[in-house]
């Protein structure tokens, strides 16, 4: 940090700029607690050679549309600061920028940032909830509680709440990203689990009651915890929210608007996008069950090996709705588990390097970056280590492996989505805490031994 404070940041500022291909190249610029987040218009200009030459640059690399560099925590945002006074670019929002890197994508990754943009906010909502369902599940198991008791009941109300009322939580942030009306779709999802609708956990004994509705049967069938019914529901809705804004006399527009678009929306969920999403949602929920169980131990060794790979790519970011599916229908989520052995396995693989290295300043990015991966956070040792000599990368790639066949051959199984790494002990269902950390050892302790064997090409020494 000293050698940070002697130098003039308005250097560092530039020479950064200089590297990323001049001001002309930045389309917008915000930063993180710890990168520098920016959308360049041609990224064959950068030079992240050169950038991870700098001191104070700890990594740099390039994932779903955004140039990312890694300067760390505090300083970040003073170099930020230098770098919009050189380019008198305006300063962006992370999710300004955001939208500016959806430009940049494929289709694939566009649909993955855009799921990822609508669960992400509502994930701790999600975490709280399965936290005391699984503190819940387990007191209950080993009998420390009368599960009849009033205080019981009051906390099994809160454990819940979130997964029933989820229709809700995911209306309000899709809207956001659909660019239809919060409080119009949050009514929608409030329609989706009206009290006068079945239960959507009884549909097991078949639909209880349906109603003939100009001449179509509607069955009268609440959506409860589901997820796919209301993004199909609220991005129609802001199709038709959008459309009428466009005919309706401006005069008129805010009792006319919101009147007819509640009416086609809520009429067209019930009738048709709630049964088929529905439909979808069990489809997808039962391939990857069937998957899980007929695989087993392959399945594992697969997912594991591979889900860093997925990481680079961004799509991963889609996957929170599919184990909120899995959730719902199944009643765990078989997929995190293994996800958190291939996030723990970078750490494995960064800490071996640490101590193979000779490069200082590689040293000074693994040991916290390895650290992180303990946290579920993998970005600075993919991207700034892991990755970045290759051979430790496919080191993690087998600890993952070894740690997800462990947890799939052991059934270990969570009970919300968003935590991986030692956090995701917190969410971990409570018969299977011993195999998850056994888990993390073996994927941690698999990287390790797999990449201090392997005879990676070492960068230079400072």
């Amino acid at each position: 940090m000293s050698s940070v404070k002697n130098k003039n940041l308005k250097e560092v500022a530039a020479r950064i700029v200089e590297l990323i291909g001049g001001k002309e190249n930045i389309e917008s610029a915000a930063h993180c607690a710890t990168r520098l987040r920016l959308v360049l218009k041609d990224e064959s200009k950068a030079n992240p050679n050169e950038l991870e030459r700098l001191e104070e640059v700890k990594g740099c690399f390039s994932n779903s549309g955004q140039f990312q560099i890694i300067i760390g925590q505090g300083l970040v945002n003073k170099v930020y600061n230098e770098i919009v006074k050189i380019t008198d670019i305006k300063e962006s929002s992370t999710s300004e920028v955001k939208k500016d890197a959806m430009k940049n994508l494929n289709p694939v990754q566009r649909f993955a940032r855009m799921l990822s943009n609508i669960f992400v906010p509502i994930i701790p909502a999600i975490v709280a909830s399965g936290l005391l369902m699984g503190t819940l599940g387990m007191v209950k198991t080993f009998g420390w509680v009368d599960s009849q008791s009033g205080l019981f009941i009051i906390l099994e109300m809160f454990s819940n709440a979130a997964f029933i009322f989820l229709p809700i939580l995911i209306a309000f942030s899709a809207a956001r990203q659909f660019g239809a009306n919060t409080f119009l779709a949050a009514a929608l999802g409030g329609i989706l689990i009206h009290p006068a609708l079945q239960n959507a956990w009884t549909l097991g004994g078949g639909i209880e009651k349906t109603i003939d509705v100009f001449g179509l049967k509607v069955g009268m069938v609440g959506y409860q915890g589901t997820v796919l019914p209301i993004l199909f529901a609220v991005w129609i809705m802001g199709i038709i929210e959008r459309n009428l804004r466009k005919v309706v006399p401006n005069a008129l527009d805010i009792i006319v608007t919101p009147f007819l678009t509640i009416m086609i929306t809520g009429f067209i969920s019930l009738v048709a996008i709630g049964p088929f999403g529905r439909l979808l949602g069990n489809g997808i929920s039962a391939t990857l069950d069937f998957v899980y169980n007929q695989a087993g131990v392959l399945a594992g060794l697969l997912f594991g090996g591979v889900y860093s790979s997925i990481v680079i790519t961004g799509v991963h970011h889609s996957f929170h709705a599919f184990e909120a599916e899995l959730i719902k229908n199944v009643g765990v989520n078989f997929l995190l588990p293994i996800w958190s052995m291939a996030n723990v396995a970078q750490g494995g693989a960064a800490i071996a390097v640490y101590f193979k290295t000779k490069d200082t300043k590689l040293k000074s990015i693994a040991l916290p970056a390895a650290t992180s991966c303990l946290l579920g956070i993998t970005e600075a040792a993919i991207f700034g280590v892991n990755l970045r000599l290759g051979k430790p990368f496919l080191a993690a790639a087998i600890g993952g492996a070894i740690g997800g066949a462990y947890v799939v051959a052991t059934k270990v199984g969570m009970t919300a989505v968003g935590l991986t790494g030692i956090p995701g002990t917190a969410i971990v269902e409570s018969t299977s805490m011993l195999n998850y950390l056994i888990g993390m050892i073996l994927a941690f302790g698999g990287a390790f031994i797999a990449t201090y064997l392997m005879k990676f090409k070492d960068t230079k020494v400072n």
